[in-house]
């Protein structure tokens, strides 16, 4: 049986497109295992599937001074040493990373026990995990095709984002019955991320009103943002977050409210859902969201706010312009000639 070994962690987005792929594995030719750190997202994720998981030491990686960037090498180097006993004792075909702090130990104990990496980097420009760990991958692949000026051009490919299959099974009925939805209204639905996003949050619930003329409201605003205050409202119906049901609720769903993570927006690319993508801010992150929400809105999958300009007048006014050339959105969508990703990483994975 040909073993494998999964990496990558910090946020869902470096998660999921793991999962998708594990989901894809022939178990009967697979034997998957996780490395990932001791307290992030992804040890809750992979623990629910019941797939071996292996917690090691990781220190945060930033791009500027601070006193914790010492003690964090030590942890990185102390990371690389668990991933290495890890590794040893599994003795993986391959390692696939999707990048995040976690994963860049184990790239690196993996090229020093000659294991083969592959990589895939969801975002336009790399993140710094991802641009310390492209020097010991075999293989790395893209969502983007701009992606590829900056990495070496012998190993590299883009391929799209590898999207979950049962997020493309949803069934609109039920997801109309789940949400209790009857009108003929179309569905707004609005996703902020896992923590949710305090100012969606805030200019959602302050046009309530003027949107509930328009639309049903599906509201996903973070762990511990549900509203006592918006609860019971018709049409508005919120969640701290939905797993079974949001293939569901994304078929019926005609437009879209969301951050600029690589993996979302692919995600509704792939459903043909047009986007108002409002992308963190460089002071919350380093402007990855913002370049991938240009791309999409460039490509006219998409319309962009930036947060800083995120007023009630401007979000409405957007919301129209959605309305109005939705069906010029959905047949650019239609067009995207965005390769099979999941299925191109496991053409590669079964070389191994």
């Amino acid at each position: 049986m040909k073993k494998i070994v999964f990496t990558g962690g910090g946020s869902a987005g470096h998660v999921t497109p793991n999962i998708a792929i594990m989901n894809e594995l022939n178990k009967h030719e697979w034997d998957i295992s996780y490395i990932g750190s001791k307290a992030g997202i992804e040890k809750d994720l992979i623990e629910k599937m019941e797939i071996p998981y292996y917690s090691i030491s990781s220190g945060k990686l930033r791009r500027y001074l601070s006193k914790e960037n010492i003690k964090d090498i030590f942890k990185v180097i102390k990371g690389c040493y668990d991933a290495r006993k890890v590794l040893k004792k599994i003795k993986p075909n391959v390692v696939f990373s999707k990048g995040g702090f976690v994963s860049v130990p184990v790239v690196i104990a993996a090229r020093q026990l000659k294991i083969p990496v592959i990589l895939h980097e969801s975002d336009l420009t790399p993140g710094l995990a991802n641009k310390l760990s492209v020097r010991f991958a075999s293989k790395i692949f893209t969502s983007f095709e701009e992606t590829l000026q900056y990495l070496p051009t012998e190993k590299s490919k883009a391929i799209g984002s590898p999207i979950r299959k049962e997020i493309l099974s949803g069934s609109a009925a039920k997801g109309k019955l789940f949400l209790g939805h009857t009108s003929q209204k179309s569905i707004l639905t609005v996703m902020g991320g896992s923590l949710g996003a305090k100012k969606i949050n805030e200019v959602v619930r302050d046009n309530l009103d003027t949107l509930l003329q328009t639309y049903q409201i599906v509201h996903l605003c973070g762990k511990g943002n549900l509203s006592e205050e918006h609860a019971g409202i018709k049409g508005y119906r919120q969640f701290e977050y939905v797993y079974e049901e949001l293939a569901d609720i994304l078929a019926a769903t005609e437009v879209v409210v969301t951050r600029g993570g690589s993996n979302s927006i692919f995600e509704f690319l792939a459903l043909r859902i047009p986007m108002v993508i409002i992308p963190l801010t460089k002071q919350q992150s380093r402007g990855d969201q913002i370049l991938n929400g240009k791309v999409f809105t460039e490509n006219g999958y998409s319309y962009m706010i930036e947060e800083e300009s995120l007023t009630k007048d401007h979000f409405l006014h957007t919301l129209k312009e959605i309305q109005r050339n939705r069906e010029l959105m959905m047949e650019k969508m239609q067009q995207n000639k965005s390769k099979n990703a999941l299925e191109e990483i496991i053409k590669e994975l079964n070389r191994y």
